[in-house]
């Protein structure tokens, strides 16, 4: 997998903090694709959970000042996965059923852009939506394509103001990737070609990238 650092793309991107092209030629995949899980998201999109998931930032909270002992540890930051959700998706597959009999031992080439992009809800709850968009091509043809928006909302206490948007666009977008993954895997299977899985993305790298790139350009960081 290549991961190459551009400019946003405003029509591709739709103005997203990160946005990556990645090219990726797979391989037949071996062995069962994993089985379909059950949700429950008509209960959860009723209303957000009374109780929802905290998420303690782990080295972050070593790293920030939370007092001196008295309430430290409700002074510690915390992230709280409110409700996850498919915002937008669709599934091309323009060549079937002729494409499905076609074989080649090195496989389709894939393309796929990242974006991670944000929205305030609230004083401390936070949507992060994360797309992929990509698309599978043999001899010039494509075989399928897909674009998938996989959102959250999130509710970050205690996070300082310059380490809010860092927390969105990579802690956030990492939790939302395997969910927004697995769907796009279905949905290929589903097509009748083997499941693709979208490889690992490293977000702290992209982040860091996107950064440099502002920076080169004079633009501000956040």
């Amino acid at each position: 997998m290549v991961i190459k650092a551009r400019n946003i793309h405003p029509r591709a991107c739709e103005g997203g903090f990160l946005c990556r092209k990645v090219v990726h030629v797979s391989r037949r995949p071996r062995g069962a694709s994993r089985a379909v899980r059950s949700s429950s998201r008509r209960r959860m999109a009723r209303n957000f959970p009374r109780q929802p998931a905290k998420l303690m930032m782990g080295p972050m909270a070593n790293e920030f000042p939370n007092g001196n002992g008295t309430g430290a540890a409700d002074a510690a930051p915390s992230m709280s996965a409110l409700i996850q959700y498919t915002k937008d998706f669709s599934f091309e597959n323009p060549k079937a059923p002729r494409a499905l009999g076609q074989q080649s031992q090195q496989g389709p080439q894939m393309s796929l852009q990242v974006n991670v992009s944000t929205v305030v809800l609230g004083d401390t709850d936070y949507e992060t939506v994360l797309r992929l968009e990509g698309k599978a091509e043999l001899d010039n043809d494509t075989l399928f394509a897909f674009d998938l928006s996989y959102a959250g909302v999130f509710r970050l206490v205690n996070v300082p103001q310059e380490h809010i948007h860092p927390v969105l666009v990579i802690d956030c977008a990492r939790l939302l990737f395997p969910f927004a993954r697995q769907i796009i895997a279905d949905a290929v299977q589903g097509g009748g070609f083997p499941p693709f899985y979208v490889p690992t993305i490293d977000f702290a790298q992209l982040y860091q990238q996107r950064v440099q790139e502002l920076q080169g350009e004079g633009a501000p960081n956040a």
